[in-house]
């Protein structure tokens, strides 16, 4: 443990202490969505999502918001009305609005430009209350699909992906994730064979079906590899992988997705319309 770096999360069932100021921005975040009019179609993901449910609780520094990238600048409109200051942190997914020390992400896909919130997102969200206000949290599915993509060298959501399965494998909507992992596969069972090397005895989690179709899909690709398929390291992380592009000639998916991505984030919506 002595070379854990003691600012990363630690998981627990005890809900973490928020700082007042920290818990009065979040719900005053919350509430500047949910009291617009019309409302900001969104749901809260992160730390909260996980602990809904698998039932852990972890620190966290902000309050994560998915919605869908034509409605950041109406969401920024209200925010800016409830004294936040906001800014568009990555076009490509990410916003932030801040109070003082505190902030929210305002969300709007992964960071690899792979993923892209829709309306069937927010359709799919569950109720729940988050810090006192009822409002909906990130459907199961769309919170392990987006985690499959967060394998940075700094940051791997490997953990979560393995306890969403141990806590809802059975209940998973795998028609869904499949759909969600569309030209990622390999990702998703990345993901199973990690959670089958943690929980040995628990993989009957996942369904016959799932297992036996990626293994089968996997065989075919080890077998007959597509001699000219891209290289895809820079989808996982663009700068581990960065050697491969600027130095070894390898084709930068990363760069492709982000230059033909639809629904890049503004700082305001020239038409002025709400979502």
């Amino acid at each position: 443990m002595a070379h854990w770096d003691p600012q990363l999360p630690v998981t627990s069932s005890e809900e973490p202490a928020w700082p007042p100021e920290a818990a009065a921005c979040y719900r005053q975040a919350i509430l500047a969505l949910l009291s617009s009019n019309p409302g900001v179609p969104f749901v809260v993901g992160g730390a909260f999502a996980i602990h809904h449910y698998t039932g852990i609780w972890r620190t966290t520094k902000d309050l994560d918001f998915f919605l869908e990238p034509r409605a950041v600048p109406a969401a920024f409109r209200h925010l800016r009305a409830a004294g936040f200051t906001t800014w568009v942190e990555d076009p490509v997914w990410l916003a932030k609005a801040s109070r003082g020390e505190h902030f929210v992400d305002l969300i709007t896909g992964v960071g690899s430009a792979c993923l892209i919130v829709d309306s069937s997102w927010i359709d799919r969200a569950p109720a729940e209350v988050v810090l006192g206000i009822p409002c909906r949290i990130l459907g199961v599915e769309e919170c392990l699909a987006t985690k499959c993509f967060v394998a940075f060298r700094e940051r791997f959501d490997g953990a979560d992906v393995a306890h969403l399965i141990r806590a809802c494998g059975p209940t998973l909507d795998w028609d869904r994730i499949l759909v969600l992992m569309d030209g990622h596969w390999e990702l998703l069972y990345w993901a199973l064979v990690l959670f089958a090397y943690i929980y040995p005895a628990h993989t009957s989690a996942v369904p016959p079906e799932i297992w036996t179709g990626l293994s089968r899909r996997f065989a075919e690709r080890f077998q007959h590899p597509d001699r000219n398929a891209p290289f895809r390291g820079s989808l996982v992380d663009p700068r581990m992988f960065s050697i491969d592009v600027h130095e070894w000639g390898q084709r930068n998916l990363y760069q492709e997705y982000c230059d033909r991505h639809p629904s890049l984030l503004r700082q305001d919506d020239p038409s002025g319309g709400e979502p």
